[in-house]
């Protein structure tokens, strides 16, 4: 039997040379180490040999094993690099110039957010940006937003560990990190630097734990927008959403608003619109931002005085209006890096 692996072992390293593609390697395994191979026969033959010789026979089965298995690891690598070369085609010559792809271009995500920037800017408005990590304090206390709130639960916002810490962003000693949820943390350290007059908008990056389908994203982006001034009223508040959506939207587009509740806004609502000249929308007025009145509590967390100042603030997400004016209808795409999507908008 020691000849017959011998013999196997040899065979295998003559034929293992002609072994070029994947095929060919499973006959060639197949026909050694198969069910019916010729390693499996020897090895079946265990059974014959005396008690005291199987240990020493054990040794041999696995050397010639070994053996085997290193000869199949080199077959199939060299199969492997093989179909790599083919797919990546003739050796690149380092010293040729680049072949011409054309010019990039901006990510529909950010065409969309210039866009709305130019607009506010028209009116008055100048952008403000923030820090992507935040503590509470930012994003949910100076906002009213109480200790119970749901968006304050590790189920709905990503909290970094106790002992992690971050130069650019200050906090108390029990105060939590954690990633933005919105960018009306933006609007508060505005205030906090700054004395009324303020109009600005905070486009950014946002993060919430939402389970990712064709509507939601874990990481989205969001624009808020805050108005701070003697005399502000609701009227005001809807002229410039009225003004914005139709330049966003296309002229006829109108708007409406419906109560709803924020804890750093009274009164609060949530704005529709409805534009007849857009792709389908599904039915006549589409949810598309939320609003209201600055809540007096936020501007007592600043050091501003409520019966002096009034103010107004909204939200939208830059990825919906993206869905509603390219007439998109997964959210994903966005993500995918795709070129054949992201070409259609160079």
């Amino acid at each position: 039997m020691e000849e017959e692996l011998k013999t196997i072992v040899e065979s295998a390293n003559e034929k293992v040379a002609t072994v070029t593609n994947r095929a060919g390697f499973e006959a060639f395994k197949a026909e050694i180490s198969g069910p019916n191979g010729s390693l499996t026969r020897v090895m079946k033959g265990m059974g014959s040999v005396p008690k005291e010789d199987r240990p020493a026979f054990g040794k041999l089965i696995n050397r010639a094993k070994t053996q085997l298995q290193e000869m199949y690891d080199d077959a199939l690598r060299s199969i492997e690099e093989a179909e790599i070369a083919q797919k990546l085609g003739p050796a690149i010559d380092p010293s040729l110039p680049s072949p011409e792809f054309g010019p990039g271009s901006l990510h529909p995500l950010t065409q969309i957010r210039e866009e709305i920037s130019r607009i506010f800017k028209q009116i008055g408005f100048t952008v403000a940006e923030g820090t992507e990590v935040e503590t509470e304090y930012y994003c949910f206390d100076a906002l009213n937003t109480p200790a119970d709130h749901p968006a304050r639960d590790l189920q709905d916002t990503f909290y970094f560990p106790d002992k992690a810490s971050f130069g650019n962003v200050s906090k108390k000693e029990d105060e939590r990190y954690l990633l933005r949820t919105h960018t009306s943390s933006v609007q508060i350290r505005t205030m906090l630097k700054e004395d009324p007059p303020i109009r600005i908008i905070s486009p950014g990056r946002c993060f919430r734990r939402d389970t990712v389908d064709a509507t939601h994203s874990a990481n989205f982006h969001q624009v808020e927008g805050l108005y701070v001034d003697k005399n502000v009223t609701v009227r005001d508040l809807k002229a410039v959403l009225d003004y914005f959506f139709e330049q966003m939207l296309g002229k006829g587009t109108k708007t409406r608003f419906r109560p709803h509740f924020f804890p750093y806004t009274e009164p609060s609502f949530e704005v529709d619109f409805s534009s007849t000249h857009l792709a389908k929308l599904g039915s006549e007025w589409v949810e598309i931002a939320g609003c209201g009145m600055v809540e007096p509590a936020v501007f007592d967390a600043v050091g501003y005085d409520p019966e002096v100042y009034s103010g107004f603030a909204f939200g939208m997400g830059i990825e919906r209006i993206a869905m509603i004016v390219y007439g998109i209808d997964d959210i994903r795409y966005f993500y995918q890096n795709d070129h054949r999507f992201l070409r259609q908008f160079a």
